[in-house]
């Protein structure tokens, strides 16, 4: 974390605003625990569901990719060049992500074998390879979020880390979108929605609230109902 100000303070204006990552890497933490649990609750047999928990699935593996793309385009060379003294460091978040890559490589396997038939079998090792991803992802997400962020606010312009934002929002559907703000918003702070929510427009602020936020609910309801679990958004 940069000196002078905490993670859930705005920071000086010249500085990135390195704390959006954490709350975007909540969204990956929760659903990486959800999506083993989803696969282990489906029936043998029930295909229309195992459909339904496999395009969700997708939807997670996407979003992940272009995530990681984004800090490999726009992020590690920047840090490369500037922060020399860190270089090992930056390498291992490279290795980290083609360790990434690695495990969603069995994920990627099994997934259809399991969607076809929903068989408990194929389920399980469906499940264990998302175990098995959740484990270096966590890895991955904490050493970024201890040693790095402090590294992106140090050596990154405001500007230059804006851009890893706007390039990631422009990756979203359109129709996609209140569902990716509610991710955002389910477990933010008070003050992390009132940030995040003030960067929209005013009309997107007054659609989230009309429409958006019970759109979210509804997509939680139907993946996580044979779960019991809903959304705070």
């Amino acid at each position: 974390m940069s000196p002078g100000f905490t993670t859930d303070e705005l920071p000086p204006a010249e500085r990135p605003y390195t704390h959006e990552m954490v709350v975007v890497h909540r969204v990956f933490r929760r659903e990486s625990a959800l999506l083993p649990r989803l696969v282990r609750a489906v029936p043998d047999g029930g295909t229309a569901r195992a459909a339904q928990v496999a395009e969700h699935l997708r939807t997670y593996v996407d979003g992940l990719h272009h995530h990681h793309a984004l800090e490999d385009e726009l992020v590690w060379p920047l840090l490369h060049a500037r922060a020399v003294q860190d270089d090992e460091l930056v390498s291992r978040m490279e290795e980290q992500h083609r360790r990434i890559d690695e495990s969603l490589q069995a994920v990627a396997e099994w997934t259809p074998v399991w969607e076809r038939a929903a068989d408990r079998i194929a389920g399980e090792e469906l499940a264990l390879a998302l175990d098995a991803h959740r484990a270096a992802l966590l890895e991955h997400l904490d050493d970024e979020e201890r040693l790095v962020l402090p590294l992106v606010a140090e050596h990154l312009t405001v500007a230059e880390w804006d851009l890893v934002g706007t390039r990631g929002l422009e990756q979203v559907p359109k129709n996609q979108l209140f569902l990716a703000l509610g991710a955002l918003l389910e477990e933010a702070t008070p003050e992390e929605r009132a940030y995040f929510l003030g960067k929209a427009p005013l009309v997107g602020r007054v659609l989230w609230r009309v429409v958006g936020r019970r759109q979210y609910a509804a997509a939680c309801r139907a993946i996580r109902g044979p779960l019991d679990g809903g959304p705070n958004a």
